[in-house]
């Protein structure tokens, strides 16, 4: 019978940042805090100057010929490119799909229910399922269905615009709305026609002499 496989319970190896000591290349383009160039120096000279400077020599390019240092508070970089990286996670979003279900057959109350909620779903960048369920016979009431969704995406057009038309699936009957990626544009007042006559105001009497 072979051996039972062994597992590694040591905890797993951190890739440690490449600064300070931890820097082995005997010769560094240095830069210096306020980014001027030092030139190309000794590790241990360079090392001297971030510790005058009471911050830290950090290697930010190593495939340089010689790798490229900075003298800088890594701390401080440290914090501000995970805070850099934080606010892109938040911006980008991942686009989800979020479903409202409703019955043909609803009232004023729960119908705006679910146009607020489409709303916040569209508002937030999802996509939104728009779901009307049928029960028992009320699957005969299909065309009373799509008018309801029709309806939907009418009050909804502003934010959102249809991606699938309604369509029976199952039971059910579905549309799928998508955030609306370009305003839209109102429909401008009729011009006036040239020909049409322009209203002009009676000159008022002017006050005869005495």
């Amino acid at each position: 019978m072979p051996p039972r496989p062994r597992f590694d319970r040591r905890a797993p190896v951190r890739e440690l940042p490449n600064i300070n000591e931890r820097i082995a290349y005997p010769q560094l383009r240095v830069v210096d805090a306020d980014g001027s160039q030092l030139g190309v120096i000794t590790r241990e000279a360079a090392l001297e100057v971030a510790k005058e400077r009471d911050l830290d020599l950090v290697l930010v390019s190593e495939k340089a010929d010689p790798p490229v240092c900075r003298i800088m508070d890594y701390g401080k970089y440290k914090f501000e490119q995970e805070k850099k990286a934080k606010e892109a996670k938040k911006k980008s979003h991942q686009t989800e799909v979020k479903e409202v279900k409703m019955r043909y057959k609803i009232d004023q109350h729960d119908y705006d229910v679910r146009i607020g909620q489409a709303s916040r779903f569209l508002k937030a960048g999802d996509k939104v399922k728009c779901t009307v369920i049928f029960r028992g016979r009320e699957i005969q009431h299909t065309a009373l269905a799509e008018v309801l969704l029709f309806r939907m995406a009418k009050d909804l057009e502003a934010a959102a615009e249809v991606q699938q038309q309604p369509k029976r699936e199952g039971r059910n009957m579905i549309m799928f709305l998508s955030p609306r990626k370009t305003a839209l544009v109102s429909k401008a007042a009729p011009a006036r026609s040239k020909a049409e006559p322009t209203a002009v105001t009676p000159a008022s009497p002017t006050p005869s002499e005495g």
